[in-house]
């Protein structure tokens, strides 16, 4: 990308025959003068369909942090949310970019983004499920972001140098994220009667779907441990609750993704050529 920020493009000087929906106007390819080529020992196919599954991740929960755009407690908390929002919305363009170079089909961002049906997402379902209150995003993050961070971290000394390279600058992002949610987190648990009382339940919501995390890939020791400590200096239990069956990595979604992806992708799909 040429900015960090993705919204810093939209002032910059662009061609109209040539702007698309991917999240904005004027924005290049985010991987222009990277080498893109795919070393000989990776599995290209095996590449594409990783890419696709994190993007997918990113994308959904952005768009779940989105709808707390003036609706959250403060206005501090609606700027931090949003930012997040939008890291992940930057990793998404990273790796969709990515996927459509390697899987053979040479599709844009957008086709990914906006032109994709939600039985061909391969998002994890944690991040489908509705906001509900502040203590469920709050949890939600949490353990999103400390099992991305870790699967990031791992991803950064991975074969291919372009995956490489947005894992490792990933990591630094997800590394607030975590920290931002660990904060609320502690906040929250030692808080009042009520605070604590939400976060109980947000975790006993939560718990079902980190069996999904760990199988799309094991790092389970490593997280739980992380999130053991984040309780513990809460004060709250570590949730035991029985694992949701099914999967978003095999296609199988909650029924929250369709009206999710319905919002998303409403104005690409009305009006699919359009240039602004």
């Amino acid at each position: 990308m040429s900015d960090d920020h993705v919204y810093m493009s939209l002032a910059e000087g662009h061609d109209d025959s040539d702007a698309r929906w991917a999240f904005g106007t004027g924005f290049e390819d985010p991987l222009h003068g990277v080498d893109t080529t795919v070393p000989e020992d990776v599995d290209a196919a095996a590449l594409a369909a990783t890419c696709a599954a994190l993007g997918d991740d990113a994308l959904v929960l952005s768009q779940r942090l989105a709808e707390w755009v003036t609706r959250s407690p403060e206005l501090e908390e609606e700027v931090a949310l949003a930012n997040i929002g939008l890291d992940l919305l930057g990793q998404t363009r990273l790796l969709y970019a990515r996927c459509g170079q390697v899987d053979g089909t040479g599709r844009p961002e957008d086709a990914y983004a906006y032109f994709r049906d939600a039985d061909d997402f391969r998002n994890v379902r944690l991040v489908e499920l509705p906001n509900g209150d502040f203590a469920f995003s709050i949890v939600r993050l949490l353990v999103f972001a400390s099992w991305r961070l870790a699967h990031f971290t791992e991803l950064a000394g991975t074969a291919d140098p372009v995956l490489a390279a947005i894992a490792a600058k990933g990591v630094k992002e997800l590394t607030y994220h975590r920290q931002y949610a660990a904060e609320w987190a502690v906040r929250l648990g030692d808080g009042t009667e009520e605070s604590r009382a939400r976060m109980l339940v947000a975790l006993e919501a939560v718990a079902p779907y980190w069996d999904e995390l760990f199988a799309a890939h094991d790092a389970r020791d490593a997280v739980m441990a992380d999130l053991r400590q984040v309780l513990d200096a809460a004060g709250l239990p570590m949730p035991r609750a029985t694992p949701v069956p099914g999967g978003g990595r095999t296609g199988g979604h909650t029924e929250h993704l369709v009206p999710l992806l319905t919002e998303l992708q409403s104005v690409a799909r009305a009006h699919p050529e359009a240039t602004w």
